[in-house]
């Protein structure tokens, strides 16, 4: 994978609106950097064509969908072997319950998100998706009471 292309102050405060708001407008974009519409539209499409922009998404509150319980799973894993758990990784991802998984350090090998209607599907979820899959020996389940997120990114660039 190649790093992403250097980004100037222009292209971080277009981005950075954009992580705020996916809905802005060219117009409201260039007044806000102080660029022509045209000008701002060609960034964006620069930034989707190098893979700095990797899309907009819809932030949907989850119970309108029926999600009752969210949780982490906390997976062990038998073999750490990059096939083997690249593998196992875009298997996780797939589950229509899964909204992220993670390969961490520590006591864990992978922490999964995952939404559910109720403890019962959670159950289910767990025997029938989780510790029946070759490769995994140990899953702890924490569900998530609250949570807080940020979708914008610090920069860290020099520029």
């Amino acid at each position: 994978m190649s790093p992403p292309p250097p980004l100037d102050r222009t292209d971080i405060e277009i981005l950075r609106l954009l992580q705020n708001d996916a809905r802005m407008s060219m117009k409201e974009i260039a007044a806000c950097v102080d660029l022509a519409p045209s000008s701002v539209h060609s960034r964006i499409r620069h930034l989707r064509d190098s893979g700095v922009l990797r899309g907009a998404h819809a932030d949907v509150d989850p119970r309108a969908m029926g999600v009752g319980i969210e949780a982490l799973f906390m997976i062990g894993l038998s073999k750490h072997e990059r096939g083997t758990v690249d593998h196992i990784l875009d298997d996780l991802v797939a589950v229509p319950e899964v909204r992220s998984v993670f390969l961490v350090t520590g006591r864990y090998d992978l922490v999964v998100h995952v939404v559910v209607r109720d403890t019962m599907h959670l159950k289910d979820l767990a025997l029938d998706r989780f510790t029946s899959r070759p490769g995994v020996t140990r899953i702890e389940t924490s569900i998530i009471f609250d949570a807080r997120r940020r979708h914008d990114l610090p920069s860290f660039t020099d520029d």
